[in-house]
């Protein structure tokens, strides 16, 4: 599946996964390949993406996860250092 992880300011992520988890408003969810579609919000917390390469983690102030047709956009208010 792809991965766009977005801020107002920069594109944080862009490539390949194997799974993603987020810090959902309702608690952390994960997703995989062919995952059913879905729009969740999102609190302070940690993305992980697990790639082919590796893990890249990033800590996110909240936003907005859409996941459809093995795309997911993360429209994150935030990357917090």
């Amino acid at each position: 599946m792809t991965i766009d992880i977005i801020t107002p300011d920069s594109q944080v992520f862009s490539g390949e996964a194997v799974s993603a988890t987020f810090p959902g408003s309702d608690g952390s969810f994960q997703v995989l390949n062919n995952h059913a579609a879905l729009i969740s919000t999102l609190d302070r917390g940690r993305i992980v993406v697990k790639t082919a390469q590796g893990e890249q983690q990033w800590e996110v102030d909240g936003g907005v996860v859409e996941v459809l047709d093995n795309k997911v956009t993360v429209l994150a208010e935030a990357v917090v250092s």
